[in-house]
C-alpha cells in the first residue's frame, strides 16, 4: 500500500520484532517508556499481546524515499473492546444494532495501559498529518468499521481531527512536583486535616511490614513469581481477564533494568505482601499494576501513591502518573488532569451520533475537571496547587 504523498510510503507489519528497535525507538524517543520497542515486544513475546487475547498486532510503519523508517504507531486489530480504559461498547452496541459490524477494529494505543503519551511516533513533528492520514486510509483498505487512538498527547489529538477524527476527552489523577525537598516538605503544602489523614494511613499501612522499592536487578525471580499471583488475585477480584502472562514480568524486567520499579512490602520474614509496579520515564514515574496476598488497610495507598511521590521527590522527576480512574486519589495529592484520544468512524451514521454524544461529553469532562480541582483539591490556598 502507498500513500499519496510521493516521498512516503506505509506499510503494516504483524510483529514488532520486524522493526530495527533502532528505528523503531527513533521515532519514539525516550520520554515515555510504555511506547518503546522493548515495552512493546515484551507484550508480544511472553504472549500477553497477542492474537489470542484479541490484541492482534498490526504495527504501522511510514517510510521516506530512501526506504528509512520516519514514522511508526503501535497499531493492533482488536476483537473485542477490553484492556483499552477508553470505552466505546456503545458505539459497537448501537452499530451492531443496527445491522453493521464493529469488530474486528483498529487500536492504536499501548495494550493493558492507561498511560498518556505519543501515539503517532514520528522523527519529525512535521509527519504526524501524514500518519494520521495513513490510519485512516488503512481503516478504509480494510473495509473496517473504526481506528481510535487512545491516550494520545493533546498535539496529537489536535493532528487527528484536523485529519477527521472525532476528539475525545477523559480524565486521570496526577501528582506534579511543585520542587519539593522531602515528602514532610510536600505534606507541609496541605491542609492540617489532609496531613494527619496521610500520616495515619501511612502508619497503619506500615504497621509489622518491610516496604522499599526494587529497581532492576534488584527485583528478582521470587519477586515475580510472587508479584503475579499478585496480580491474578486482583484480576479475580475486580472479574477481570488476566492478559499479562507469567512470562511477561521477568521478560520487563530484563529488557528495561532500571526503568522497572517495584514497590514491594513483605513481612520481617521476608514473607510477599503486596507489590505496586511502575515504568520510571524521563521525567515521571508511571503507576501502573499492583497486588496483594491479603488485605492489609491503606497499603494500596501507601504503595501506589505515597511511595511513588517519595520516588519522585529523591529522583527530581516532574510528575507522578496512577494510572486510571480513582478520585479517591486527590486526597492524598493527585489532581485532575484531561486525558486525550480520537475516533475514525467509517459508518456515516455511527460517525455522526458519535459526534453528537462527544460534543456533550467534551464541556461534562471540563467541568468535572474544574469542579474537582476548586472544591475537592487538598492543598493549602496558599501552596499554589490546584
Amino acid at each position: 500500500m502507498a500513500d499519496r504523498a510521493p516521498t512516503l510510503s506505509f506499510d503494516l507489519v504483524d510483529r514488532i520484532a520486524e522493526v530495527a528497535a533502532a528505528d523503531w525507538d527513533a521515532c519514539a524517543g525516550d520520554d515515555n517508556p510504555f511506547v518503546s520497542h522493548a515495552f512493546l515486544a515484551c507484550l508480544e513475546e511472553s504472549g500477553s499481546a497477542s492474537p489470542r487475547t484479541g490484541w492482534l498486532p498490526r504495527h504501522l510503519l511510514l517510510r521516506d524515499a530512501q526506504g528509512q523508517v520516519v514514522a511508526v504507531a503501535p497499531l493492533y486489530a482488536k476483537s473485542h473492546s477490553w484492556g483499552e480504559y477508553v470505552f466505546d461498547h456503545a458505539w459497537a452496541d448501537a452499530l451492531e444494532r443496527a445491522g453493521g459490524r464493529y469488530y474486528p477494529k483498529l487500536q492504536v494505543a499501548v495494550p493493558f495501559s492507561p498511560v498518556p503519551g505519543p501515539r503517532l511516533l514520528v522523527r519529525d513533528a512535521s509527519l504526524r498529518p501524514a500518519v494520521a492520514t495513513a490510519l485512516a486510509r488503512v481503516c478504509d483498505d480494510l473495509r473496517l468499521s473504526s481506528v481510535h487512538v487512545t491516550f494520545c498527547t493533546g498535539d496529537e489529538q489536535n493532528v487527528l481531527e484536523a485529519a477527521g477524527f472525532l476528539p475525545r476527552l477523559g480524565l486521570q489523577f496526577h501528582w506534579r512536583n511543585d520542587g519539593y525537598a522531602t515528602f514532610e516538605h510536600f505534606l507541609a503544602r496541605l491542609t492540617s486535616r489532609k496531613r494527619k489523614q496521610v500520616r495515619k494511613e501511612r502508619e497503619r499501612a506500615c504497621w509489622g511490614l518491610r516496604i522499599r522499592p526494587l529497581r532492576g536487578r534488584e527485583i528478582t525471580a521470587r519477586h515475580w513469581d510472587a508479584f503475579h499471583t499478585f496480580y491474578l488475585a486482583t484480576v479475580d477480584k475486580r472479574w477481570g481477564h488476566a492478559y499479562l502472562t507469567r512470562r511477561f514480568w521477568p521478560m520487563l524486567g530484563e529488557c528495561l533494568g532500571d526503568c522497572v520499579v517495584l514497590m514491594w512490602a513483605e513481612e520481617e520474614d521476608g514473607t510477599p505482601v503486596a507489590g505496586a509496579l511502575n515504568l520510571l520515564g524521563r521525567d515521571a514515574l508511571f503507576g501502573r499494576n499492583w497486588g496483594a496476598a491479603r488485605e492489609v488497610p491503606f497499603l494500596h495507598f501507601e504503595l501506589c501513591y505515597y511511595q511513588a511521590i517519595e520516588f519522585a521527590i529523591a529522583h527530581g522527576l516532574a510528575r507522578v502518573e496512577a494510572g486510571a480512574q480513582g478520585e479517591h486519589k486527590v486526597s492524598r495529592g493527585y489532581l485532575p488532569v484531561p486525558t486525550f484520544s480520537a475516533h475514525w468512524i467509517a459508518h456515516e451514521g455511527l460517525r455522526d451520533a458519535v459526534a453528537r454524544f462527544l460534543a456533550r461529553e467534551r464541556p461534562a469532562v471540563r467541568a468535572t475537571i474544574t469542579r474537582i480541582a476548586q472544591e475537592q483539591s487538598p492543598f493549602r490556598e496558599e501552596s499554589g496547587q490546584g
